[in-house]
């Protein structure tokens, strides 16, 4: 019998027995199910989770000043004895200078796009008699500035001149101005305001205002802390910051074929070995956000792939369920079968026949289950706010796994089928 009338047989057999075929799919609708909407949930939270990161600069590499670890060794004598870092304060010559800045990027200038330093000013109130605005300022040189990317609304950006000269100038965010200038944000441009920070008032000059990107907070309005831009000499000027960096972030090149593990690497090894070789208590790390993303999307996967497992022991008993119909099934048919039989039908026949019909059940339980599946992520996603991306891994996985329920569970009760003496069946009441 050709495929295509055994197929349209199973299809018969769904249709003529609706409730029953739909109880025996139960079990493989709900595991299926269970499996795509939990490898989709994964899917989409990790490629959310890793668009978000990137987007905030996973390329990008963070590289600071830490203290060397404490190290043991052991004597010809069998004394042990610990070596530390010399000094736990950084002393001035423990900083990233700015000849070490130049320096790197002559030397990897395909890989280096810039570099962003940050001096962090500290949480103050700017206030106008009965008008405040809660803030935190913070200190960008002109690549951090460019690296916010801000969208301005008025005025304009800090330029090279202001970073240079130290100018005490800022730019403030369009809720800044809601509180202060009434919404006004050109009335905003060019005036001075005032800004307690530990009891002391500092004045700088507005020279741009820019978009605010709400968050969540339980903060309203007019108490929300917003961000106060700096040129970066500015803040160092208030901070009395005389040293050199022990923190800052460089900026990759897009178009850099390197990767950013391997280039934190060499960045550690070079700085350490040409600047901190005779340091005895600091050297140099680099990180990279490209790293935590690799291991929480791991971590991830790893959750996701555990749960599904779990949630895929409904298809075991899914399985049962259909072997336990095509044995009722080949009972019901076992006048049919030797019927076939007497006619000329082989075993081979026979049991292709039965064969058919469960890979066919499992097929469209597994169908079923695939789109219950999908709406379930779906609908969880709107709910948590994350985009929906289906697992094509997952659908390709429930649909072959169908089929090898269908062929492993089905084998059995079809070669039953197959081993029937026609004889005796024709005599079947």
């Amino acid at each position: 019998m050709l495929i295509g009338e055994n197929i349209m047989l199973a299809l018969n057999g769904l249709r003529a027995n609706k409730m029953r075929s739909m109880l025996t799919m139960l079990g493989i609708i709900i595991g299926i199910a269970a499996v795509i909407a939990i490898m989709t949930l994964g899917d989409s939270i990790s490629g959310s989770v890793t668009d978000s990161m990137s987007s905030m600069g996973a390329n990008n590499i963070t590289l600071g000043v830490s203290q060397k670890s404490t190290t043991e060794e052991t004597t010809e004598s069998g004394l042990t004895f610990s070596s530390g870092p010399r000094f736990t304060v950084m002393q001035d010559d423990d900083y990233i200078t700015d000849e070490m800045l130049d320096d790197l990027m002559e030397r990897y200038p395909d890989d280096i796009e810039g570099y962003v330093l940050e001096e962090s000013v500290g949480s103050g109130t700017a206030q106008d008699g009965d008008l405040y605005a809660y803030v935190t300022a913070t200190g960008l040189n002109a690549d951090g500035i460019e690296n916010e990317e801000l969208n301005i609304l008025a005025g304009r950006t800090l330029t090279e001149q202001d970073q240079e000269e130290a100018r005490k100038v800022c730019l403030v965010s369009d809720l800044f101005v809601d509180n202060m200038f009434d919404s006004n944000n050109m009335s905003a441009i060019g005036q001075a305001v005032d800004v307690l920070f530990n009891d002391r008032y500092y004045t700088y000059t507005i020279v741009g205002v820019y978009e605010y990107e709400s968050t969540f907070s339980s903060s309203s309005d007019e108490d929300t802390e917003t961000t106060l831009y700096l040129p970066l000499l500015t803040a160092r000027d208030q901070n009395h910051t005389t040293t050199g960096y022990s923190q800052l972030t460089l900026l990759m090149n897009t178009s850099s074929d390197v990767s950013t593990s391997d280039f934190c690497d060499t960045l550690e090894t070079y700085l350490n070995n040409n600047y901190y070789a005779d340091n005895e208590s600091y050297e140099i790390s680099a990180t990279s956000l490209e790293s935590v993303v690799e291991s929480l999307t791991e971590m991830l996967s790893t959750i996701t792939l555990a749960i599904s497992a779990i949630a895929a022991i409904s298809l075991l008993v899914g399985g049962i369920g259909v072997m336990n119909i095509m044995l009722v099934s080949i009972t019901e048919r076992t006048r049919e079968i030797g019927t076939r039989k007497a006619l000329g039908a082989t075993n081979g026949s026979i049991r292709f026949q039965f064969i058919v019909e469960a890979i066919v059940l499992c097929i469209v339980g597994g169908l079923i289950g695939i789109i219950l599946g999908i709406a379930l992520a779906t609908v969880a996603m709107n709910f948590m706010g994350y985009s929906v991306k289906p697992s094509v891994t997952g659908i390709i996985i429930s649909v072959s796994f169908s089929i090898f329920i269908g062929v492993f569970f089905g084998y059995y009760p079809a070669n039953k089928a197959a081993k029937l003496n026609p004889i005796d069946a024709l005599r079947y009441e």
